[in-house]
């Protein structure tokens, strides 16, 4: 299941917002408050953000940005700024799509979903991720680095794909947990933890070790 956040200050067109989303099929929740509004999005691993431009004390397009700058999730202004100045703002400051209000529903569905395949296309077609050294290949299903490789498991390669994937931002368990649902185990947190312990394990069989850290009562992180 799709993991979506909504920024969104209008209480009405929140939940009408997220009633709509989790009918249709995606995992929708919604920023509490707006202090810290980019950290608290990245603290959650959105498979893709549906922003609001008019928000309490801070301007969406400077979010936008700001997310644009350290990761590169999906982001669909959804806004009552409606003027071509707002649309092309907000596409420059990295947006990908832009939907005036008053929107209708199945519109708004049908440019998430294509965001969300574009998204997905992009990310098939990048089999190697770098950080730091280590290079992940997930057609090839290993990692590597200075010269020495090792197989990763099906669940390690899941795990280590979406901490690289999201380096400098903190993956909550239950991101991760969603991420191995998809596979045909069980996963509970104690699942997740001895998978992270035994990818510890395998990076350290190639001299990576202190890649992951632990994040108490929030998750992990690549740094």
């Amino acid at each position: 299941m799709q993991h979506l956040v909504v920024v969104e200050d209008d209480l009405d067109i929140k939940n009408e917002l997220l009633v709509l989303l989790r009918r249709n099929g995606y995992d929708a929740r919604a920023i509490e408050g707006f202090s810290d509004v980019v950290g608290q999005i990245l603290n959650t691993s959105p498979d893709l953000v549906v922003l609001d431009l008019n928000l309490p004390g801070i301007d969406g397009q400077y979010v936008c940005r700001e997310l644009r700058r350290k990761s590169s999730v999906p982001i669909v202004v959804v806004t009552s700024r409606d003027n071509e100045m707002d649309e092309l703002v907000s596409l420059s400051a990295g947006a990908d799509d832009f939907v005036p209000k008053p929107y209708n529903g199945q519109v708004l569905l049908a440019h998430i979903a294509s965001v969300l395949k574009r998204s997905s296309a992009t990310t098939l077609e990048s089999s190697l991720v770098i950080h730091r050294g280590v290079t992940l290949d997930t057609a090839r299903c290993g990692v590597s680095s200075d010269g020495r490789t090792a197989e990763l498991t099906k669940n390690e390669l899941r795990i280590l794909s979406l901490l690289m994937r999201n380096a400098g931002s903190v993956v909550s368990r239950q991101r991760i947990q969603e991420e191995l649902w998809q596979s045909d185990e069980f996963v509970d947190d104690n699942t997740l933890t001895v998978n992270v312990s035994h990818l510890r394990q395998t990076l350290a069989g190639i001299g990576v070790t202190g890649f992951i850290a632990t994040k108490r009562g929030m998750g992990y992180i690549i740094e």
